[in-house]
């Protein structure tokens, strides 16, 4: 048996470079990055007619949904690792089932394993529900629908955010008849959220903002008693963020975490059929059949300016100039405004709110691949086969909102989490596509990692093998000879992250999602409706609203608004 920590391996599947140079000819459209954004953007922008190209810097697109095979046999959802997010507006419009996107329900979709041999079971069967919660406390088996349907009107009050482009003030040089429409725009927007508002009533209103506002423990404090519900409620509030339970505003991360769908099952995360490079692959097929050029290896080194001060197109790495009068960035805001475009082209004020980002991660991604699966001492049960233990999330360290807390705690003081918050996921429990038979594929999602730790660095390869072996001992814990089990394992740190997908300072999100840094404040306020202070500049990624996660929601609404933008210059 071997075990080892693999880096910078290169054998993924990779997109094929495009055929044809990319500097022959002037593109209506170039896409910087090839991850689900900007593919989405792509697949749009040349169903509507125009040429496009998307320029990715790595081997193998997808950004952060991708695949990779990194072990012989065993295909890792590298960075991303569940679906639900994305927007049903994406599946339907492109079609991706067609394109190849199979999505694979997982029930239960939750378990969480406690060291005195109990064990909490939930997902969409509302008995198993009742009864699973029914073991703790009665009183809150009988509010967690409540909860349920609350958020599910939480979330239907939310839809039409997410796929509407932010209501923002035009330029002050706009026409007159532009500036008419968008008066006329920003009226049916705003009365429309009114509307709703009202037709939601004042009761679930005040709910509403409560939960937008508050810190998690304080809303779950409020429904339930049950040390492991909340905790394991919880968890949604902090994935992805350097935030406790305790931080205000977590209510939100909480909600954005609920609010997608599988196959119109709301609040069902699945896996997909080949890891989530599936989804990326899909979206790419669908824009390759509109028309779109996809070409891997070609990194963006800067946007070429026009005296004008209007984008002609990138310097790729190479030497390469690829011409363009529109360019859309996948990349975060950071890498977008502070490396590509060159210096004194952009404001003073827009630059400092971009430096003021919150770029902050405590996230770390371990790819496994192991030789059987984990069998917790509190499920009594020892068969070879995938139970309902292992088909959705299982919770590691998530026993009380307590212990969540420490281990933020923790990353707050410049370590990492002596307990870390681990989420495993077993991908492998149902798609049988991506590890040899008998063997497994095992994601840990785990918080709370700093950026830069005070007690050592995520450069030093016994460092960060001391980190892995805390995280698979505490499984141990829960699963007795899980370590022992380990064939291999791939390590993203938030250095990793940063450097490898180009995520800024490692933060999934491209940016905070706290409610200072959405709708009309993201990426930066003034500037949310994916148009930038350098004119023919869009942004289309996850730092762009509605936010992070697989939604593609930017990519689609970005791509609406260079159409329109294409449509009123004509």
């Amino acid at each position: 048996m071997w075990r080892q920590h693999f880096r910078h391996l290169n054998t993924a599947t990779a997109a094929a470079k495009s055929a044809r140079p990319l500097s022959e000819k002037k593109w209506d459209a170039l896409v910087i990055g090839g991850g689900h954004n900007g593919l989405t953007a792509a697949a749009y922008l040349a169903r509507s007619g125009l040429s496009v190209a998307v320029l990715e810097r790595r081997h193998v697109i997808g950004g952060a949904a991708v695949t990779e095979e990194l072990i012989p046999g065993f295909k890792f959802s590298r960075c991303s690792y569940l679906q639900s997010l994305l927007r049903p507006a994406v599946i339907k419009e492109l079609e991706l089932a067609r394109h190849g996107l199979k999505l694979l329900k997982r029930s239960p979709s939750s378990f969480t394993p406690c060291l005195d041999g109990r064990y909490l079971l939930l997902g969409q069967d509302k008995e198993l529900n009742y009864a699973e919660i029914s073991k703790f406390s009665k009183r809150d088996a009988e509010a967690y629908p409540r909860y349920e349907n609350l958020l599910e009107a939480f979330c239907k009050f939310m839809d039409p955010l997410l796929d509407s482009c932010p209501p923002e003030k035009l330029p002050e040089n706009s026409s007159f008849n532009a500036r008419m429409k968008d008066n006329v725009q920003k009226s049916i927007f705003w009365g429309n959220l009114l509307q709703r508002a009202v037709a939601m009533g004042q009761k679930e209103l005040l709910d509403f903002m409560d939960l937008l506002l508050s810190p998690a423990s304080k809303v779950l404090n409020n429904w339930f008693e049950t040390d492991v519900l909340k905790a394991t409620l919880a968890t949604d509030a902090v994935i992805g963020t350097t935030g406790s339970v305790n931080t205000p505003g977590s209510g939100y991360v909480l909600l954005h975490h609920v609010m997608g769908e599988t196959d119109g099952d709301r609040g069902i995360w699945s896996y997909v059929e080949g890891g989530m490079g599936s989804v990326s692959l899909a979206i790419s097929n669908a824009a390759r059949e509109a028309g779109a050029t996809i070409a891997t290896e070609a990194e963006v080194s800067k946007l070429m300016i026009e005296d004008s001060g209007r984008v002609s197109g990138v310097l790729l790495a190479d030497g390469t100039q690829v011409h363009s009068s529109v360019v859309l960035s996948n990349a975060t805001p950071y890498r977008t405004f502070m490396e590509f475009v060159p210096q004194n082209i952009l404001p003073d004020d827009f630059l400092c709110a971009v430096k003021n980002i919150d770029y902050s991660s405590a996230t770390t991604k371990i790819n496994l691949a192991v030789e059987k699966l984990p069998q917790f001492h509190c499920c009594k049960l020892d068969s070879p086969d995938a139970g309902p233990q292992h088909m959705g999330t299982i919770h590691i360290g998530s026993e009380s909102m307590e212990e969540i807390n420490a281990a933020c705690q923790d990353s707050v003081n410049g370590i990492p989490s002596q307990r870390p918050v681990i989420e495993m996921t077993i991908p492998s429990a149902l798609d049988k596509t991506i590890s040899p038979p008998g063997k497994h594929v095992i994601n840990l999602f785990i918080q709370y990692t700093p950026y830069k730790p005070r007690d050592g660095s995520w450069e030093d390869p016994e460092y960060r093998r001391s980190f892995a072996e805390r995280c698979f001992n505490l499984i141990d814990e829960y699963a007795p000879g899980f370590n022992s089990s380990v064939i291999g394992y791939d390590m993203l740190t938030p250095p990793d992250l940063e450097r490898e997908i180009g995520l800024t300072g490692g933060n999934i999100f491209h940016g905070a999602m706290g409610l200072d840094s959405l709708f009309l404040m993201r990426p930066v306020k003034g500037w949310s409706n994916y148009r930038t202070p350098l004119q023919g500049l869009y942004l289309c990624g996850s730092g762009a609203h509605p936010g992070g996660a697989v939604m593609g929601a930017p990519g689609r609404n970005a791509a609406q608004v260079v159409i329109q933008d294409i449509k009123d210059q004509s």
